[in-house]
């Protein structure tokens, strides 16, 4: 009998009073939950928020086959209890040698690269995220902010902890533009099917 399959969802909305409230964010959680459990997945989550235990994080991340990042982008980045989150987890999994030996660079072999000591390898990262930004403000030499950059790079501060651990970083998913014209309800009718052309699910709901 084939194991099941787990993925942990990671919210890691700040809420601001009477201004950001984390419905949105919490709207594309659920739909990811749904999807997942209609797939056949054990679902586990984290509001990081609500606060959380890092010896338990780490226990999640061994557990899951896939991890997925809910946030918003606040000043191009996740909110800083984001940062606290993955500092306290990943110096968890490292002191524990449960996600990494050290950094993968070896004096007995010049050619193992740093970031390459994880023990993660076959587990799957995402990051699905709400902006304000415009999607035309990325991937375009001529956009004089991100000047080409991509959501990926600008994501690099996000993914590289996990890739550092051996994740597979997945393309992530945005709903942009949220304050204008952006196509949030759209949005959130495709993000289940986004999940299973990147994860290679087909729900009973597809």
């Amino acid at each position: 009998m084939e194991k099941q399959q787990t993925v942990l969802l990671i919210n890691t909305h700040l809420t601001y009073p009477n201004w950001s409230e984390g419905g949105l964010n919490k709207a594309f959680q659920d739909k990811a939950k749904a999807f997942f459990e209609e797939s056949g997945y054990e679902v586990l989550e984290t509001m990081v928020e609500n606060g959380y235990e890092p010896a338990e994080e780490v226990e999640k991340h061994l557990q899951a086959d896939i991890v997925i990042l809910q946030t918003p982008v606040n000043w191009f980045g996740a909110p800083w209890i984001y940062k606290k989150y993955v500092d306290e987890v990943f110096n968890a999994g490292l002191f524990s040698k449960k996600f990494q030996e050290a950094d993968g660079r070896s004096a007995d072999d010049p050619s193992k690269q740093y970031g390459t000591g994880g023990k993660m390898y076959g587990k799957k990262f995402m990051v699905s995220a709400t902006w304000n930004a415009p999607k035309a403000a990325f991937g375009n030499p001529d956009q004089v902010l991100m000047q080409g950059k991509t959501t990926a790079d600008l994501f690099l501060n996000l993914t590289s902890s996990y890739r550092f651990v051996g994740y597979d970083i997945m393309p992530d998913y945005g709903t942009f533009d949220i304050f204008r014209e952006g196509n949030i309800v759209e949005d959130l009718e495709n993000y289940p099917k986004y999940l299973s052309r990147v994860f290679e699910v087909i729900p009973e709901i597809l």
